[in-house]
């Protein structure tokens, strides 16, 4: 029998993964205003998961330009071999993320999943990525991306761990501010989102195995399935959608929900 609330929630997280809407944010928000328990952050990394497989299978001709790029020339950093370029700004961009979440992995971080903060960071980054859309210019590819370039967009990816900033939304954030284009910055927020997230992953995964839990370890693989069919179907939408036009949608869904929570949150809907 398939579990309606996992498959409401890999639904949710595959739709919003690659959406700057913050993923994190919904799934937290799913369980304050159903009538289903929190589902904590085991399974929230595992739906995560199956987005990254998603991606992995999406750009799989780019990942596999970077395999051979690094092997090619020897795990040395060469911007002369374009697979080889993309891999290691991709590690470059990762590193702030590793050293903040293992700092904030250590002191907990379950106090930041209130509605409040949700509502804050949902409305404030949404308003923000407006800024960048609007401001930045597109002359810029991937290809024209330095180790600076990469590592600031890292920088911004670790905002991610705030609840309601959304780790793609933030980091195309970033991308537009850096002049890339906006297929080209979502495509780098969601390569980039692969390191981070198996990482994640990994370890919730070691954990479960830790625990010998068989239940919550069925249902991470059923949150796995549900959300990597979500995701492809999202990252083909998103791809699509920006060869035409702008972030705008995403920024006025973000601002009315962001508001919205705000304001139920103070008390204000009551």
């Amino acid at each position: 029998m398939i579990n309606l609330h996992i498959l409401l929630l890999s639904i949710l997280q595959g739709m919003t993964e690659f959406l700057p809407v913050s993923s994190s944010g919904h799934l937290i928000l799913f369980s304050k205003f159903t009538a289903f328990p929190d589902q904590g952050l085991a399974l929230d990394v595992a739906v995560h998961v199956g987005s990254i497989i998603a991606v992995m299978i999406y750009f799989s001709e780019d990942i596999w330009q970077m395999i051979k790029g690094v092997f090619k020339t020897r795990f040395l950093p060469n911007f002369q071999n374009k697979g080889a370029q993309l891999f290691w700004l991709i590690v470059c961009g990762t590193l702030p993320i590793v050293v903040v979440g293992l700092l904030l992995e250590s002191n907990g971080m379950e106090w930041l999943r209130s509605t409040r903060i949700i509502g804050w960071t949902i409305l404030g980054f949404g308003i923000l990525l407006f800024i960048a859309d609007r401001v930045g210019m597109t002359i810029r590819k991937i290809d024209h991306l330095t180790f600076l370039d990469a590592f600031l967009i890292g920088l911004a990816q670790c905002l991610a761990l705030i609840p309601g900033t959304s780790r793609s939304g933030i980091t195309i954030t970033m991308g537009r501010f850096l002049g890339l284009e906006r297929r080209d910055a979502a495509k780098f927020s969601m390569l980039l989102s692969i390191p981070a997230i198996l990482a994640a992953g990994s370890l919730v995964a070691y954990e479960l195995y830790q625990s010998g839990n068989l239940a919550t370890m069925i249902d991470a693989v059923d949150g796995i399935t549900y959300s990597f069919i979500a995701s492809i179907i999202a990252i083909y939408v998103i791809m699509w959608w920006l060869k035409r036009s702008t972030f705008l949608p995403f920024v006025v869904y973000r601002v009315i929900l962001g508001g919205w929570l705000l304001l139920e949150s103070y008390g204000f809907l009551q």
